[in-house]
């Protein structure tokens, strides 16, 4: 055994070595390497360096995650450690670990699917860069345009009130009848009766020279006989002719004067009609807004009959404060648009756009300091019915005594990010709006630039662009829905019971 045992010893330590040597590179080839890989590592630190604000972040968020997953992986040890002493089982591996990245990106993102999209009332918008008009907003009321809007219709002459045509409310247009009058006026039936017997004497004379005319051709007579007749016969017409004019002074017509000389017969009624607006033509439509006549009535000439309401255009008087008195005139003088805001009961605000200043008082209220101004409004129509006898019924949109906020622009902006209102929401110091990524809504901060009761001025700092879809109504629901969230979140997120 023993020789068995040197034979081996001396096997392994008399092992032949392996034939070969290894080669070696020449020194000046190895140097050039290193000097490569030397500048290459340079190169990639400096990179590094440079790009250190796109990787640093993202590293720093690696890092803790593996510290969490670390920490959970300790945690989850010892929590199956002590289930096993308990004599309970483990659970398998495979719980919900989210890391420190996950986790910040679930804080700031919201899924929402589509039905609750249109549970919430989402309206979406696409920035775009524009222009914003910063405001004043001044309180206003709808009024009548004075000497314009209200139009009396009188009685041209004593009368009874035979027949009234309209009725309180009906839309009447010029020209339409309105009342009919009996004459009573002792001046209007005598001077219809010198028109009557002047015309009769003019027919007489008009006959005289024509018979006086052929006489005198046959020279039975002197040619003075027929220039005396025509002298009168002019005479006669001028008088004739003025007392038309008298009794169009009293309030006929002319074609009612002229068929009382064709008719010859005396006037005994006369229809009032409703008049035309003075500073329009063609169809204009007028509501009888009250009737003072009572059929049988005696009307004197001059008394008031009905009142008729031309609202097809209106006016917006506004009440600016006193220090506003410059912007405003500039806003007149340089003709700029204004926008007026009315209440559309319970259907949300109505705008009117594209409106301008007619004029700035120049007197400022002792009471209230408040400095008048006025707006022109074209009316429009939103009724227009007939009944089973005709009569026209009609209903404007805008109403004297309408309340009215009137926003007058101050200033100009160019090249905005501009957003409704409703689309920035407040937390704290922190402004942020809600923007579409894929089929969900991330939490974008931004900084505010200014904010009115309509939009809001958002600053051009990179947190939103050209192009972006952002929440512009229902971003409040969408800041509870996070906020319920972040509130029913597991506390053992990261952990495996």
């Amino acid at each position: 055994m023993k020789a068995l045992y040197r034979r081996r010893i001396s096997a392994h330590v008399h092992r032949p070595a392996p034939s070969g040597n290894p080669p070696t590179a020449p020194r000046r080839g190895r140097s050039l390497l290193i000097a490569a890989a030397l500048l290459a590592v340079a190169a990639a630190v400096a990179a590094g360096y440079l790009a250190r604000d796109l990787w640093l972040p993202q590293a720093r968020l690696w890092m803790a995650s593996l510290g969490q997953s670390a920490g959970a992986t300790a945690e989850e040890h010892d929590h199956d450690h002590a289930a096993a002493e308990q004599g309970q089982a483990a659970p398998a591996s495979g719980g919900h670990v989210h890391s420190a990245a996950d986790a910040e990106h679930d804080a700031e993102s919201l899924y929402l699917s589509e039905a609750g999209q249109k549970n919430a009332g989402l309206e979406l918008v696409t920035i775009e860069l524009g222009g914003f008009d910063r405001v004043i907003r001044v309180p206003a009321t709808v009024t009548e345009r004075p000497g314009r809007t209200q139009i009396e219709v009188s009685a041209p002459m004593t009368g009874i009130v035979t027949r009234i045509h309209a009725i309180r409310g009906e839309a009447v247009s010029p020209g339409q009848p309105l009342f009919d009058l009996r004459l009573t006026h002792e001046d209007l039936v005598e001077a219809q009766g010198r028109l009557l017997e002047t015309a009769e004497e003019l027919d007489v004379i008009q006959r005289e020279v024509r018979r006086l005319e052929q006489v005198t051709a046959s020279g039975a007579i002197a040619g003075k006989q027929v220039l005396e007749r025509q002298y009168e016969e002019q005479k006669t017409a001028a008088a004739l002719r003025a007392q038309k004019q008298a009794l169009i002074l009293h309030g006929l017509g002319e074609e009612q004067v002229e068929a009382i000389v064709r008719d010859r017969r005396l006037l005994q009624e006369v229809t009032v009609v409703c008049p035309q607006p003075a500073d329009k033509s063609g169809e204009n439509l007028l509501i009888v807004s009250s009737l003072d006549a009572r059929q049988g009535q005696h009307a004197p000439a001059g008394q008031r009959l009905a009142v008729l309401n031309d609202h097809a255009e209106l006016f917006i008087e506004g009440k600016a404060f006193e220090q506003d008195a410059t912007a405003l005139h500039e806003a007149a003088a340089e003709g700029r648009r204004l926008t007026a805001v009315v209440e559309a009961g319970g259907r949300g605000p109505h705008e009117i756009s594209a409106l301008t200043i007619l004029y700035v008082d120049n007197e400022i209220e002792i009471d209230s300091r408040a400095l008048r101004f006025y707006v022109g409004l074209p009316n429009e129509l939103v009724r227009d019915d007939r009944d089973a006898e005709g009569r026209r019924f009609v209903g404007w949109r805008y109403k004297a005594g309408q309340r009215v906020e009137l926003l007058v622009p101050v200033e100009r902006w160019n090249d905005r990010i501009v957003l409704p209102v409703d689309a920035v929401i407040r937390e704290g110091a922190e402004w942020f709006v809600f923007r579409r990524h894929g089929d969900h809504f991330d939490r974008r901060f931004v900084q505010l630039e200014f904010r009115d009761q309509r939009s809001a001025v958002i600053a051009r700092d990179g947190a939103l662009f050209p192009g972006d879809v952002v929440v512009a109504k229902g971003a409040y629901q969408l800041h509870l829905a996070m906020k319920n969230k972040s509130a029913g979140a597991d506390p053992h997120a990261g952990h495996n019971h």
